[in-house]
This record gives C-alpha cells, structure tokens and sequence, in this order.
C-alpha cells in the first residue's frame, strides 16, 4: 500500500515518531543524547526548522519548517530514525524476527509516522499544546512545566505560555489528534 504524504516545499509539519511496540527507551539519558545528536547532524545536511517538540518514552511529537524550496521531510525522517539506530546501544533493540532480518529492519522505530501539514495559525497554536500538554496527558507529570524533554521550556521563555500553563486538553478531545 501506498501512502499519500502532503508534499508543500516550506510548509510546517506536525509529526508522531513511535518507538517498535511501544518501547519507553526514549528518555534514557543516553538515547536523549543521541536522538539530540542526530537532530542536529541531519538538519547541517538538511536543514529545518524544529517550531516545538516533546520527547516521551515510548514516542515523540514535532513540528518542523522545511525550507522554502524543500518539501523532503521524509529523508529526514529516514535519516534521523537510521542515524539513532546505527549508533544506539544494543540493550535498546529487541530480538528480530526472521521476516525483519529478512528486510535488515531493526526494532527501534515503528516503520511508519504520523504527519499532519499545518494549515493556518490556529492549527499550529492547537498542534503546539497538543504537544506541550501530551507528558500530562500521558500521566506523566501533573504540570507541563515539570516535564524536561519539551520545548514548553523555551516557549515560557519567548513569553508564548505563562509558566503555569496546564494546557487545555478540550482543544486536543475537540482536534481529534491520533498518538
């Protein structure tokens, strides 16, 4: 099957990136460093812009601006996910079925995202909370303040969100936004 992805060169981009069956590996001191390490060596390459983003367990969410003249996000994806699981430590990955070493699949990553194209600014302001409020929605924490691996954080700073923010989650009921 053949999926239809938005392609708008310098459009923004919501994404969900989940982890194979749902491993909670993410905020490991060390993967955070290497998921940050491999943010940062694909975007010298090929450059975007990360608006906001949260880093969970078992998942993370973003969005990203792509360059005016690029609409690739794709490779992106395939960069940053192949980087991670080529410099990851081997505790992180499950044993292969036969079918995945067939494919030389690893089990970091789940094949597929979820990508959505931002439309407007009220969709961005929506994505941007979804993403703030999902470590509470998760049970996580109580507050999105007290979540670490967010840019909340910087959004509080540039005066977009009081640093009480608790997000409001009819938005995201209302939105229907899938994990």
């Amino acid at each position: 099957m053949r999926y239809r992805r938005s392609t708008t060169p310098g459009a923004t981009y919501f994404f969900t990136v989940v982890t194979y069956r749902r491993q909670a590996i993410l905020c490991e001191p060390d993967a955070l460093a290497l998921l940050r390490e491999a943010f940062a060596t694909i975007k010298q390459r090929h450059p975007f812009r990360i608006d906001a983003v949260v880093i969970l367990p078992d998942h993370l969410h973003c969005l990203w601006t792509l360059p005016l003249d690029d609409s690739n996000y794709s490779t992106r994806w395939m960069l940053i996910k192949s980087h991670f699981t080529r410099r990851c430590a081997a505790s992180l990955k499950i044993e292969r079925s036969l079918a995945l070493r067939h494919k030389r699949e690893q089990t970091i990553w789940q094949h597929r995202y979820w990508e959505h194209q931002i439309r407007d600014e009220r969709d961005f302001e929506r994505h941007c909370d979804y993403i703030h409020y999902n470590p509470v929605k998760h049970g996580l924490v109580t507050w999105v303040a007290d979540w670490p691996h967010s840019s909340f954080h910087r959004f509080v700073e540039n005066g977009v969100y009081p640093p009480d923010w608790a997000g409001r989650p009819e938005l995201t009921v209302a939105a229907g936004f899938g994990e």
